[in-house]
């Protein structure tokens, strides 16, 4: 029996030794690219620490925490950043549930429109947010929204250097190219609802609008909130956007939470401080994670 034991033992000891050892790779990843990082972060928070004096550091306790909260652009950039996630999390989460249920089908020729709304997801956003940039241009001879508009015979919206319409046009351009890998992610979802149940539906005589409401949502109340959680946390670290098509401007309406990190620690060398906004974000987005878990476990 002991023997057995014995056996049985080193059966599962060279299992999860073998597990250990393949999954080490992503763990050494995991540690050098996100924990060590992280850890550092945290540390240098607490320091007077600017990039063009890196041999002249300084322990300064909470006093970068205490400038932060004082900082009238930190509240900026919070109050654009939570902005911009209250609207583009609904408004892209709903696109990319409609284009999932329009291409969901196995008809010929859907798969064609497939690819098309989900190449923008597959194209550099840097792209992306440069050929936006063209089209929202003030001048209605280069711009193609406002070449439209002038055809119509309405006049130009300077979509990027009004403060107005500066962060919408942000949001409508994030919503437009995100919207594709949520997509996919629905059809996978739908695909995983048994045909049955539609079916069943249209013997008791359901209409569309009766099997989206008690079939299709219900069946992916899991996909949905998977969805919203990442759309969330992307939403969050708005960055590349504003960076190519405003740098934060007009008059700081587009400079979020990652943007602000980026231009003290980057363009004004105030690595600390960086250090500590940082921080504060990080806390910001797991305990805001934490809580869209526990409000979807309990609902």
């Amino acid at each position: 029996m002991e023997a057995k034991l014995s056996k049985k033992s080193k059966r599962e000891y060279g299992d999860n030794l073998a597990g250990f050892i393949m999954s080490s790779p992503a763990l050494i990843l995991l540690i050098a690219f996100l924990i060590i990082p992280i850890i550092y972060t945290v540390y240098y928070s607490f320091f007077t620490y600017q990039v063009v004096r890196p041999d002249n550091i300084k322990f300064n306790a909470l006093n970068n925490y205490a400038k932060l909260f004082k900082d009238a652009n930190f509240y900026v950039a919070l109050k654009n950043t939570i902005y911009f996630t209250v609207i583009v999390v609904p408004v892209q989460c709903i696109l990319a549930l409609v284009l999932a249920l329009m291409v969901s089908s196995k008809k010929k020729g859907v798969a064609v429109f497939r690819t098309l709304y989900y190449s923008p997801q597959i194209t550099s956003m840097v792209i992306i947010a440069v050929l936006w940039t063209i089209l929202y241009n003030s001048n209605a001879n280069t711009g193609l929204i406002n070449a439209f508009l002038k055809s119509i015979g309405l006049q130009p919206i300077d979509f990027l250097n009004n403060p107005k319409t500066a962060m919408n046009s942000i949001i409508f351009m994030s919503a437009w190219q995100g919207a594709g890998y949520q997509m996919m992610i629905f059809i996978a979802g739908l695909n995983a609802i048994p045909t049955e149940q539609y079916e069943a539906a249209s013997v008791d005589g359901a209409d569309w609008f009766a099997k989206l409401i008690y079939v299709t949502l219900p069946g992916l109340i899991n996909t949905i909130k998977y969805v919203l959680m990442i759309t969330l946390i992307q939403a969050m670290k708005l960055f590349t956007q504003p960076y190519i098509m405003t740098k934060g401007g007009p008059r700081n309406a587009t400079k979020t939470l990652v943007f602000y990190i980026y231009e003290q620690g980057f363009q004004k060398g105030n690595f600390g401080y960086a250090c500590s906004i940082a921080t504060v974000f990080f806390i910001i987005v797991v305990t805001l994670s934490i809580v869209v878990k526990r409000i979807s476990k309990t609902n």
